[in-house]
């Protein structure tokens, strides 16, 4: 019956996977919730109308309210901020993008009512909508998508009151009959806004339209993981803990005889110096290939830091229960830490649970700091401070979660040289070797 065991866990171990790579990617516009953007109405207003009946009018502020009113709340943060303050999120990614009403939108929209019905060059009022590529290429599509869907249906009612205005205006003192608008006036003036999409700091060829921050902190998270399960299986076996396999050969060395915490310990130094190591080849590589980095030693030292504060935590799993740790540390830092990093589909775009995934994996915080120093200079408002401070505190809690366990099952006798032998019988016998 021994052969139902993996079967089960590895069941259960791939509808875990299959659910959460799945459910993040099959309907992000449905799973759309706080996608923060950013709504600029710098509209200075006109005033329009005959002489002896003028009236001020300002359409930006009829557009900020009617997309305010428009764009489901509880799918979209439009928030409303002036042009200086729209920028400095824009530039520490607080923001994935800003739709931006000109001071002169009504006086140019005043300029397309008159210029309807006479003679000469007129230009369409301009509103941009501004992307942020260095958050991420899904994020340029789903603002893209927003903006355009509710400048749509901006642009329709502007035309209705527009095109009513003209008639207005053209209507005979005496009260008589309005002339016709000619079709070229009509559709004219049942779009007159010019919707003009456009990148704020466009990304630089060499970084995969935003994809070079997510993949470097998948390297970065895969040398912690994958160092952590080579340095505990080869280490063990220079100890003489486990057997080590060539092919038909194994090699099993003399025991010796080292305390789980000074094993541990060891790891954990091996562990450190392959993060140097393997930092710098990670920086060399990029470098080869021609990835932009404004700064290479920061990108090195926080790698550095990643790497072994997965690494120290990863050992420190393994060492608390053993073989298990390798499936917990797979579910820890990837399963459950890939699809919840933001560094494809937006955590906005994805079902809320990843949001509260968010807030602790590892993923994510190594995918902020990465992207901060990419593509936002270092800054530590653009995540570089959350990214630095998570790490050191995942790896403050696997060093304590390591000298805790391991100190204790030290005290207890409970030597790597103890062993649970099943017999036939199906009882278990401890069986323990000297230290």
């Amino acid at each position: 019956m021994g052969w139902i065991a993996p079967i089960a866990v590895l069941t259960l171990f791939m509808a875990l996977l299959g659910t959460m790579y799945l459910a993040y990617v099959v309907d992000p516009e449905k799973n759309l919730h706080d996608f923060p953007i950013a709504l600029v109405n710098q509209d200075e207003g006109d005033v329009t109308g005959p002489p002896d009946a003028q009236q001020r009018v300002n359409f930006g502020d009829q557009i900020a309210a009617a997309m305010k009113q428009g764009i489901p709340a509880d799918k979209v943060d439009l928030r409303e901020l002036g042009i200086n303050e729209a920028e400095l999120q824009m530039q520490n990614g607080k923001v994935y993008g800003a739709i931006i009403i000109p001071s002169d939108f009504s006086k140019r929209l005043g300029i397309l009512g008159v210029g309807s019905v006479i003679p000469g060059d007129i230009e369409k009022p301009v509103i941009t909508l501004q992307t942020n590529p260095r958050t991420g290429a899904f994020v340029t599509n789903i603002v893209q998508q927003v903006g355009e869907r509710a400048l749509t249906q901006v642009d329709k009612q502007v035309g209705e009151q527009l095109t009513q205005q003209v008639k207005i205006q053209l209507t005979p003192p005496d009260g008589g009959q309005a002339p016709e608008l000619s079709g070229a006036t009509r559709l004219a003036l049942a779009d007159p806004i010019d919707v003009v999409v456009e990148p704020f700091r466009q990304l630089p060829s060499g970084t995969g339209q935003g994809l070079t921050a997510f993949f470097y902190a998948l390297l970065l998270l895969l040398a912690g993981l994958v160092g952590s399960m080579t340095i505990h299986t080869m280490i063990d076996a220079a100890l003489g803990v486990v057997p080590t396999e060539y092919g038909p050969w194994f090699v099993h060395y003399p025991r010796t005889h080292l305390s789980r915490f000074k094993t541990l310990l060891l790891k954990w130094g091996v562990m450190v110096i392959t993060s140097i190591t393997v930092s710098t080849v990670f920086v060399l590589v990029a470098k080869a290939l021609g990835m932009p980095m404004s700064n290479t030693f920061g990108l090195f030292l926080y790698g550095v830091l990643a790497i072994t504060a997965v690494g120290v935590t990863g050992l420190a799993i393994l060492a608390a229960i053993g073989s298990a740790g390798l499936l917990v540390n797979l579910i820890l830092f990837i399963i459950l830490g890939l699809p919840s990093s933001g560094g494809t589909v937006p955590i906005e775009a994805t079902p809320h649970y990843f949001a509260w995934l968010a807030a602790f994996e590892p993923m994510h915080q190594v995918f902020l700091g990465v992207r901060a120093i990419l593509y936002f200079d270092g800054s530590f408002e653009a995540g570089l401070a959350r990214g630095v401070w998570m790490a050191v505190l995942g790896l403050a809690v696997g060093v304590v979660l390591g000298v805790l366990i391991t100190r204790f099952y030290d005290r207890k006798g409970l030597h790597r040289g103890s062993s649970i032998v099943v017999e036939e019988s199906g009882s278990a016998v401890v069986n323990k070797s000297e230290d």
